[in-house]
């Protein structure tokens, strides 16, 4: 156990979490000021008990609500969709097909490693509390800060991304249909604000019907696919499957096709990002420790079976390359599906499709993030905590913590209002910041299991296949990891330069500086809390 995992006075540690405590019945395990239905099984409880929480959220998602949340969140065909002009830049089809296959295969170990760390301690920390267990000891309390503020940077810096890109499709459609529409950026900002607006109001007055909604909407996903493929199957002219599958793109003009290809994987990578999102619903999935990584899983495989047969459907039907990616609309995929159906209202309706669903993945970013900041609050790691960290008595949902990301998310899309660059600087923060939270918790479980050292009780487990497994995460996302700060094209210059790398690291300052001021004096890293022996 670490120096921080002894906590001699229950009083105050109870007073941190800032909730009033009952003792269950059954058991006599604290919880929190929730009746018994909301509460979860008997392995929740003791779950919550040796991590030192107290139940506040209700535990109301299931297996298929939890899986809907994950897939529709990640939304992987239809992000694929929505960025595959990045592709066809840099890689081409060729460089789409295997690349996705490869960033399949290498967030599948990824998500795995993330699934059985879930298992060891369900907590809506998620990434910040296992570095806070697992990092060596001299460095748990500030890796683990570091690691809460990367997580927070890349969730809340998501709601922007999936609410811009609906947002923005709204305004292509607007092009197509209406020639003398003269496309403005702070339309765009509007209608961000508006569709962040809603999904922050569902979060808020709509909560307890969420796993409802999300088995709902899982439905839309998946068939919504076959309302988009088959039509373009049907009418859209066919590339060659040796075009498709062989020729690589470098129109982003860079030194090498490899280097091309890699940036291009940007596409698929960002369609299969995020799916450690469950893992910040934990304390609301009865039976998580279980449920949850078997949801994660699934839902990695259900998204990449349904992405691929998307970017196969893309690759064969897109038609002349340099005709769509110049198109007005300012998305590909809107062109492709207009010159292959030539109606408007068919076109409307399919791109209606993917509008829906970037809304719906909008609310669940929201829940996500929300939910995430609310768990680095109550342990003190940001300013204004114990405001944000505060749960509202009845409704049971971390109703600061949700403000706090609609107004997150007002501010960031006002940017775009100005440069369209710091815009695009934002969104990839989304990528880095998440990427170097896996790096850092996988890496420190993986540091453990080389050490021999005991992990955690779990319930979902990698087994004899924990360290490969570990081991191929890390080698997978360091790469991509590198190219993500990579610009689009050459040559570079102020207006192509990829801002994201500055942002990133100023936000590491900042953290850093923060920690050093305040939150090394008043953050208090889960180990703790944690009161069960290893």
């Amino acid at each position: 156990m670490s120096d921080f995992s002894v906590v001699n006075d229950k009083e105050a540690r109870i007073g941190q979490l800032q909730t009033n405590v009952v003792r269950d019945e059954e058991d006599g395990l604290e919880m929190g000021p929730l009746d018994g239905k909301w509460r979860g099984t008997a392995a929740d409880r003791r779950d919550m008990s040796n991590l030192g929480r107290v139940q506040e959220l209700r535990r109301n998602f299931r297996f298929i609500s939890i899986l809907g949340f994950a897939c529709i969140l990640i939304s992987t065909w239809e992000i694929l969709v929505t960025t595959l002009s990045i592709a066809l830049v840099d890689g081409g089809t060729a460089g789409l097909i295997w690349g996705f296959i490869a960033v399949v295969i290498g967030f599948s170990m990824v998500y795995a490693s993330v699934a059985e760390m879930a298992s060891m301690a369900p907590t809506s920390g998620g990434q910040y509390h296992w570095v806070s267990e697992f990092a060596p000891r001299k460095y748990q309390k500030y890796l683990s800060y570091m690691t809460g503020w990367l997580c927070f940077t890349g969730w809340q810096a998501a709601i922007v991304s999936i609410a811009f890109l609906a947002g923005t499709i709204v305004q292509g459609l607007l092009v197509l249909n209406d020639p003398t529409y003269i496309y403005e950026r702070w339309h765009g900002t509007l209608l961000v604000v508006a569709i962040s607006t809603f999904s922050i109001l569902f979060n808020t007055f709509l909560a307890k019907k969420l796993p409802i909604v999300e088995g709902i909407v899982l439905v839309l996903h998946i068939f919504g696919l076959f309302v988009i493929i088959i039509p373009l199957w049907v009418l859209a002219p066919r590339n060659s499957a040796k075009a498709v599958f062989t020729e690589f793109s470098n129109a982003g003009g860079w030194s090498d096709t490899g280097t091309s290809v890699m940036i291009g994987l940007l596409s698929p990578i960002v369609s299969m990002l995020g799916f450690d999102c469950a893992v910040h619903m934990s304390e609301e999935i009865k039976d998580a420790g279980e449920t949850l990584p078997k949801a994660m899983m699934w839902s990695v495989a259900l998204n990449s079976i349904l992405g691929f047969v998307m970017v196969l459907t893309l690759c064969f039907t897109l038609g002349n390359v340099t005709t769509i990616l110049a198109s007005a609309t300012g998305y590909p995929f809107i062109q492709i599906i207009y010159n292959a159906t030539s109606s408007y209202a068919g076109t409307d309706l399919m791109v209606t499709v993917v509008i829906l669903t970037l809304v719906a993945s909008c609310i669940s970013e929201i829940a996500t993030a929300s939910r995430q900041l609310w768990s680095f609050a109550r342990d003190k790691g940001v300013p204004f905590s114990s405001t944000i960290a505060h749960v509202t008595p009845g409704w049971n949902i971390p109703l600061n913590a949700v403000i706090v990301s609609l107004l997150v998310t007002i501010a960031l899309s006002m940017i775009n209002i100005g440069s369209t660059v710091a815009l695009n600087a934002i969104l990839s923060l989304t990528t880095v910041s998440l990427l170097t939270s896996y790096m850092i918790s996988i890496g420190c479980v993986l540091q453990k299991r080389i050490r021999g050292e005991p992990l955690p009780a779990r319930r979902w487990s990698l087994g004899r296949y924990g360290f490969a497994v570990n081991v191929g995460a890390i080698c997978f996302l360091a790469p991509i990891y590198v190219f993500a700060f990579f610009p689009s094209a050459t040559p570079v210059v102020a207006s192509t330069m990829n801002w994201g790398i500055a942002i990133y690291i100023g936000m590491l300052l900042f953290a850093t500086g923060y920690y050093i001021i305040v939150g090394r004096f008043h953050y208090v890293p889960p180990v703790a809390l944690v009161k069960r022996e290893l």
